[in-house]
């Protein structure tokens, strides 16, 4: 074979789906291609010169336009040109135009059919839609070398070591102890039939009990917790052990079809000994200053790295991330109040953005402010200013940046009662301006840390009721999600940053992330849902009509794709000593990974103009 044909079977084999086609295979296809060059500005394909034809561009760029002139896709250095061999082919199939002059290989349909028939595996990717190749691309990119049993693979239903161990609420205390000692547990169920009513534990013992001076011969339901926290019997332990991390707590009775079937503690996880770097959490719980703090979240970047190469998702290193944030902060918290003594009035400490909506990377800076209670004096400010400056110059030295927005507590702007927070609120819902359309998308993902009051739940409950309410304001809303674009095509310098420090690499994050992060938002302010995390939001979305579980399912599969190889980027840079960023090079990826980054590019196009059309946003715009 000549040096020709070589190159032309190497260059197939490096690109999908002709690698999955046998070497002989390939080798007889390279010398079947017919080579086609395109000047720039031509029609693609070539005019009059082949039958229908599965096109491969070799070198190049081609832009498709549908019959209304729009360019709605781009096609560049491996990408294929399918449409003429497609059965269910349009009518009006796309208009390309070649944007430089290209190379191409043709492939007559006849031939294609031919090699779809004889390689069930080359002829896969031809029968899937878009969504399916992204689903199994999620599968391809997530999958890792396995790690036991450890956390991220074990479902809590296998860490159950026994029977729950239960008693009836009227139960006497002094036999609810024997029970415990009995049973050598630390805790025991409070169950009425086969309802779970309340929890106790040793520490209750002690403290409600013995502490308190109460007669042991009191039912149990004196000193019980009644309002629990459970987990699903099929939830993974990683996700398990975060939720307790988050809430400080130690104890999970396991549920499956809404029956109790265990519990599970922290002695459980110690047990399994692995992912020990969540217990970062308890280094935190236990430092006594802000020094000690930034000691310990200097091991935050290590985490992410051990948590991708042994196989996790974006959406569990982004919970793991959040949980030790959220530690962070809420010991700041109290060693503010330690330093400047008890709050004068209630107050509610808001978190915003990636680690509201608990999908931060290392690589995140600050959004954060403060709820106080409308009791507040004037004599009360300079407590709050002092306490919102410590806990904000405390997360900075832990490497959490202050936010270029000054969208931080510190800012007397977003330090204020809930009375001025509504109206807030009402005024960015009732005038959506461009910087209200900002803050909201901002303020519209608080979650309260630290909040003994319940000022956020009343304050969450009423935005969301007048936000639901107003049709305009959603409308805006929806227009403000379409300004981010995915990158359709963005390896062609065209849509890549040109020159300074991030030549020739796209922002991941606005390009692809924060498009599907905002379209859940949409969703959530449209329907009344008051899940903040994305993912969380699209598939609630679906389950009240708002979007189709398709449309949801597709979504979340190219948030977990997209935030993944995010992740895996600030990894690389991590392990080279380089500082983490958004910025990828499409070099860095594989051909495969840059196919089915375009397939979750066109897919979040997709459902944008859809978002568009609900709404009429070039009313908005």
């Amino acid at each position: 074979m000549d040096v020709e044909l070589i190159e032309i079977q190497e260059f197939l084999a490096a690109h999908p789906p002709f690698d999955q086609l046998p070497d002989e295979t390939l080798a007889r296809l390279a010398r079947n291609l017919r080579v086609r060059y395109i000047r720039r500005g031509q029609p693609f394909p070539p005019e009059r010169s082949d039958p229908p034809c599965l096109y491969v561009l070799r070198r190049g760029a081609v832009e498709l336009r549908n019959g209304r002139g729009e360019l709605v896709g781009k096609l560049a250095e491996g990408d294929l040109c399918e449409q003429y061999c497609r059965q269910d082919q349009d009518p009006s199939p796309l208009q390309g135009h070649t944007a430089e002059d290209t190379l191409a290989y043709a492939l007559p349909c006849a031939e294609l059919a031919q090699l779809r028939a004889s390689c069930p595996n080359f002829a896969e990717h031809f029968e899937q839609s878009t969504a399916r190749r992204l689903r199994r691309a999620l599968d391809v990119v997530v999958e890792s070398p396995s790690i036991g049993n450890g956390l991220m693979t074990v479902r809590v239903r296998d860490m159950i070591r026994h029977p729950p161990i239960a008693a009836a609420p009227q139960t006497s205390i002094r036999e609810a102890a024997h029970l415990m000692s009995e049973h050598h547990v630390s805790s025991l169920l409070i169950m009425d039939g086969e309802h779970l009513v309340g929890m106790i534990t040793d520490r209750d013992l002690r403290s409600r009990c013995i502490a308190a001076g109460l007669s042991t011969d009191q039912p149990v339901r004196a000193i019980m917790t009644e309002r629990l926290t459970t987990v699903d019997a099929d939830t993974l332990g990683f996700q398990a052990l975060l939720t307790m991390t988050r809430l400080n707590i130690h104890h999970l009775p396991v549920i499956e079809d809404g029956r109790v079937i265990g519990l599970i503690s922290s002695t459980d996880f110690t047990r399994l000994q692995s992912a020990n770097a969540i217990y970062l959490v308890s280094d935190i719980q236990r430092a006594d200053s802000m020094t000690t703090l930034a000691q310990i979240s200097s091991r935050i970047a290590e985490l992410q790295v051990q948590l991708i190469l042994s196989g996790a998702t974006a959406t569990q290193v982004g919970q793991a991330i959040s949980a030790i944030t959220d530690a962070i902060t809420l010991r700041l918290l109290e060693l503010a109040e330690s330093q400047f003594g008890a709050p004068p009035v209630p107050y509610a400490w808001l978190l915003g953005g990636s680690q509201a909506r608990r999908e931060q990377s290392v690589y995140s800076d600050q959004d954060n402010a403060l709820l106080l209670a409308d009791v507040l004096k004037p004599e009360d400010e300079p407590y709050f200013a002092e306490f919102a400056q410590f806990v904000n110059e405390g997360l900075h030295a832990c490497g959490f940046a202050r936010c270029p927005g000054e969208v931080m507590a510190s800012n007397p702007k977003w330090r204020q009662t809930f009375k001025i927070w509504n109206r807030y609120f009402s005024d960015w819902i009732l005038k959506p301006e461009p910087m209200a359309l900002m803050l909201a998308s901002v303020f519209f993902d608080m979650r309260a840390l630290r909040d003994p009051q319940g000022l956020c739940e009343e304050l969450h409950e009423r935005i969301i009721e007048k936000s639901r309410a107003n049709r305009i304001f959603i409308a805006y809303m929806a227009a403000n999600a379409l300004k981010h674009r995915p990158p359709l095509g963005f390896f062609r310098n065209i849509v890549l940053i040109q020159g300074g420090e991030h030549d020739h690499t796209f922002d991941i994050k606005h390009r692809g992330l924060i498009p599907i992060i905002d379209l859940a938002r949409v969703y959530a302010l449209s329907t009344g849902i008051r899940e903040n995390n994305t993912a969380e939001r699209l598939q609630t979305a679906a389950e009240r009509g708002a979007l189709s579980r398709d449309g949801a399912a597709d979504l979340i599969d190219a948030l977990e794709l997209i935030a993944t190889l995010r992740m895996r980027h600030q990894t690389d840079q991590l392990r080279q000593g380089k500082p983490p960023d958004n910025f990828l090079s499409p070099d860095a990826l594989s051909p495969l990974e840059r196919r089915h980054l375009k397939d979750a590019f066109v897919l979040i196009n997709t459902m944008q103009e859809a978002l568009g059309q609900r709404y009429q946003t070039g009313r908005f715009t």
